[in-house]
């Protein structure tokens, strides 16, 4: 499968270099994070005849099969992004920006007003995701296991199945990346200290190690699932505990193996007591409200 792929960022201020691009350097970390080779990035400003070479670039020249806008979606005058790309694709795909919206919406009622288009051009699908990293990052989460399927169906002669279910896991990200990115954040000047939880996979069951439960068989895997809602509240308790700047959480999905990673929290504040109780209280919520766990023995 052609696994190229594009990552243009739309925004007058960036192209001008008056604001530090966030969401396009993330969204090619996820991608390469996801498997993705990404062979070009670029910055253009909000102007129709920019987007446009920068789409033709991706699609044709280049090839990509995944081209990726961040910008340009909201209500402002020259947020034109979406017009630009539906003049550029042959078929529409509105299942992707469907499902984007309503994943935003979980987390935001506002979610509703961004304007992504996605649309299939050749045999490149091109998306557009909102300018903000952290929405640009929920809406690419939402949908990369789909849009990976989508683009085997798009590269193959014939038709896939839709219906086989997705078991692949997905790869945890970078730590150091999400570390650069949070002392990129406005606030960081108030950040004393950042801590992590990373949660694996592990051989010895839950009824051992929770329970004291003796002779228990060893797990050969886990159906690793989570409800985007619960997660978002917890996330959202834990941004409001007292010194806490910063708060960041991955999850994985589907059928894990041992060793696997579960889950990746990070969580930033003023002071080792606060962001120490916040990380422990955020991932006891996790633990207890969010997640379903099905150990494989």
């Amino acid at each position: 499968m052609n696994e190229k792929a594009v990552v243009i960022t739309v925004s007058d201020k960036a192209a001008r270099g008056e604001r530090v691009d966030a969401s396009g350097p993330m969204l090619a970390g996820k991608l390469e994070e996801d498997g993705w080779q990404v062979v070009w990035t670029e910055t253009v400003p909000d102007e129709e005849a920019c987007i446009r070479r920068a789409l033709l670039h991706g699609a044709d020249e280049l090839g990509a099969a995944l081209i990726l806008t961040t910008g340009g979606t909201g209500f402002s005058p020259r947020d034109i992004t979406p017009e630009v790309t539906l003049q550029m694709v042959e078929r529409l795909t509105p299942g992707i920006p469907e499902a984007m919206r309503a994943e935003s919406m979980r987390i935001t009622p506002r979610g509703c007003l961004s304007r992504s288009v996605a649309g299939i051009r050749g045999r490149s699908l091109i998306v557009n995701l909102p300018g903000s990293p952290k929405a640009a990052e929920e809406n690419y989460d939402a949908v990369s296991g789909a849009i990976r399927h989508g683009i085997q169906m798009l590269a193959s002669d014939g038709s896939a199945d839709c219906a086989v279910p997705e078991t692949a896991k997905k790869s945890a990200p970078s730590l150091d990346r999400w570390l650069k990115e949070a002392k990129a954040q406005e606030n960081a000047g108030q950040t004393g200290m950042y801590l992590f939880h990373n949660g694996v996979v592990r051989e010895t069951a839950k009824a051992a190690v929770r329970a004291g439960a003796e002779n228990t068989a060893p797990v050969k895997g886990m159906l690793f699932s989570w409800n985007s809602e619960k997660v978002a509240a917890a996330e959202e308790q834990a941004r409001m505990m007292e010194g806490i700047t910063y708060v960041r959480v991955w999850l994985n999905e589907g059928r894990l193996g041992v060793g696997d990673d579960l889950m990746l929290v990070l969580v930033g504040g003023d002071i080792r007591p606060h962001v120490l109780g916040a990380l422990e209280q955020l991932v006891k919520n996790l633990k207890e409200i969010c997640i379903k766990e099905q150990e494989i023995f």
